[in-house]
């Protein structure tokens, strides 16, 4: 193989690993501008070496591909991709190509919308079914979640025959700044930017979920229509509007290059007053008859171009480095600026990200350095152009909020302060403590939690067990009988096993399973507490991680006393389990998987355990069933292939009798 050659298919493999990254996982490792430039560079040597070109070339395909979670759609109008252009000569080559096919030719100039592609399809005027664009030929049914956007008629204005449109499902900035705040006080990883929170909305198999992401479309193109002549992409526009659609904003019909190229400069100049995500600016020739004659390449329409705007930096001085601490605890740097106009807002904040990017890029105060918007929506410190010192920064040893000492997370970059009474982590302290699976007190849910801590009446986690009818009855909203409800359920809480409050502790990779194994082991809280590394380990299920996270958790003074204070307002401190009298299934391992006909698979766990058999989340060669219901997913494949027991519901309650 040569080294042009194995260029080519390296540049292929790493397009092929971005590009599944981007539209089938909604993890992007990569700013867009980065994966643009690897695929121009490739498309040039293609043109260069064209012995070495294929077919399944990533120039030649559309990015997705169909999920196997929903049902698959043929698309029977191509979903095309655009071709992209990233100066204005590209665009006047364009023109000339058109020019020199067509002749004379006016222009329809939009923004290009970032977000998800759809096609939604009418039937006498109801809408019968919505599906993703997949690799453009077949795609995902979403039809559920799409009829949940606010802006998806379900029903149109006229009751025309049959049409199918296509638009781009996008997040909305503020939409996304409430589901980004939402994920992290629910310590999950929150999304990258808007675009990859629009298409993982979309494919959630719950459409309340769906519904709950603020999610809105843009509907741009007639794929086709039955029972109206239309002739031009313009008037396609306007009858879209006339139908009910929430059609693409800032649309206009231009005569020459020179007036789109205009449009375009216009679109970049307010896209930072834009209420949703652009990555650009689209020119379509507006007469659907030159469309015709122009066609299509394997992969883009000839009649269109998208021009892609540059990601836009500028450079300026960092003044300081303020530390942040987030409701999980991470310790966050941001950088203080000297202000700069950027992508039309001013800028005078922008995100380090963590001490290994600071170490990497070897930032100091002071220094001079250049700042963008990755995904036009956070500004981010690119890199240092002028170094001011050759001391890099350095996070301090203890949390600014709380002064306790902070760890390194051993599987990660993360910096965070593990007390649980730290102010800045204390709300989200306080939900996981008295959620369900935790010392579940029904009625203090997040929202009555956050009133209470704005009343003055929650402080501390242990300040829940000095509650009294009176300070919860005057606020406003509660009586003297839902305060009495809550107060019920805050003292029936203090009967709870001491596996619940291990992990209502909220110790960093200590869930439900890990906390009832370390309780049945130790029994009581004094006992956790003392113990070394060696005697965790000795528990099945327990690793290293685990292990050290429980006691870099307990050595903190702030865990200790909180502790002591739960022990003084009477919380149990021992656990209450019972050897199972009957243990058939001591040393079994199930898996479950799938929706069970009649049990959930919460009571099926308990049901195991109750016997002496523990359960996994995952299938290994140290399962021994796999208790699979109704749409069993990739678990099931994996227990074939490593030939592990299978059953169904019926089989596991003969097996409990």
């Amino acid at each position: 193989m040569t080294e042009i050659e194995k260029k080519i298919n390296d540049l292929r493999d790493l397009l092929r690993y971005h590009s599944d990254r981007y539209y089938n996982q909604d993890s992007p490792e990569i700013e867009d501008y980065e994966y643009d430039m690897l695929m121009r560079e490739l498309i040039g040597l293609e043109e260069e070496y064209p012995q070495f070109d294929t077919p399944d070339s990533p120039t030649k395909k559309v990015g997705g591909k169909a999920d196997n979670t929903f049902e698959n759609v043929v698309h029977s109008v191509r979903m095309e991709s655009l071709q992209d252009a990233f100066s204005k000569h590209e665009l006047y080559d364009f023109d000339k190509r058109v020019h020199d096919a067509v002749g004379s030719v006016q222009y329809v100039v939009e923004p290009k919308i970032d977000g998800l592609s759809v096609s939604l399809e009418y039937r006498n005027g109801i809408f019968y079914r919505g599906s993703t664009r997949g690799d453009g030929d077949v795609g995902e049914d979403v039809s559920a979640n799409l009829s949940v956007i606010h802006n998806v008629p379900l029903k149109l204005n006229k009751n025309i025959p049959y049409i199918e449109v296509r638009g781009e499902v996008y997040m909305p900035k503020r939409s996304f700044e409430r589901v980004v705040d939402r994920q992290l006080l629910n310590d999950e990883k929150p999304f990258k930017n808007p675009r990859n929170a629009a298409a993982g909305s979309l494919r959630q198999k719950d459409s309340k979920v769906t519904s709950s992401r603020g999610l809105d479309i843009f509907v741009f193109n007639i794929q086709q229509i039955v029972g109206e002549d239309i002739t031009s992409h313009k008037q396609s526009l306007d009858y879209l509007k006339e139908l009910g659609f929430n059609t693409v904003p800032l649309y206009t019909r231009v005569g020459s290059m020179d007036e789109a190229v205009e449009k375009i400069n216009a679109i970049g100049e307010s896209r930072g007053k834009l209420e949703f995500d652009i990555d650009g600016a689209v020119i379509k020739v507006d007469s659907l008859e030159q469309r015709d004659l122009l066609g299509s390449t394997s992969k883009f329409p000839k009649w269109a171009v998208a021009f892609k705007y540059p990601p836009e930096e500028k450079q300026t001085k960092l003044l300081d480095i303020e530390i942040g601490v987030g409701r999980t605890g991470v310790l966050t740097p941001t950088a203080l600026l000297e202000r700069v106009q950027l992508a039309g807002t001013t800028v005078s904040r922008a995100t380090l990200h963590n001490q290994d990017f600071i170490h990497e890029k070897g930032i100091a105060i002071g220094d001079i350095v250049t700042v963008r918007k990755a995904g036009d929506i956070i500004p981010e410190v690119k890199c240092v152009n002028m170094h001011n010192s050759d001391t890099v920064y350095r996070f301090p040893e203890n949390c600014p909020s709380c002064g306790e000492k902070v760890f390194r997370d051993k599987d990660g970059a993360a910096i965070r302060c593990i007390n649980p009474e730290c102010p800045a982590q204390l709300l989200r302290n306080l939900i996981h403590f008295c959620s369900r699976d935790a010392m579940d007190i029904e009625g203090l849910g997040p929202a009555i939690i956050e009133t209470f801590m704005q009343n003055g009446l929650i402080s501390r986690t242990y300040d829940i067990y000095s509650l009294d009818v009176q300070s919860i009855a005057e606020l406003e909203g509660f009586k003297e009988k839902s305060a009495e409800n809550i107060l019920n359920s805050v003292n029936k809480s203090k009967e709870n096993d001491l596996s619940r409050l291990i992990y209502a502790l909220g110790i960093r990779h200590i869930g439900a399973k890990a906390a009832k194994l370390i309780s049945d082991h130790f029994k009581t809280m004094d006992a956790v507490m003392n113990a070394g590394v060696d005697e965790i380990l000795e528990i099945d299920g327990c690793g290293m991680i685990m292990a050290q996270s429980i006691i870099d958790y307990f050595s903190t003074p702030a865990a200790q006393e909180l502790i002591e204070a739960l022990k003084s307002c009477g919380v149990n401190m021992k656990s209450k389990s019972v050897k199972a009298a009957d243990e058939r299934f001591k040393g079994k391992t199930f898996v479950l998987t799938g929706t069970l006909p009649t049990l959930k698979r919460s009571e099926a766990s308990k049901i195991i355990e109750s016997f002496g058999g523990k359960t996994s989340s995952s299938v290994s060669k140290k399962t021994s069933y796999v208790l699979a219901g109704e749409e069993a997913g990739s678990k099931l494949d994996k227990a074939r292939e490593l030939n592990i027991e299978i059953i169904d519901e019926d089989q596991f309650l003969t097996m409990i009798g």
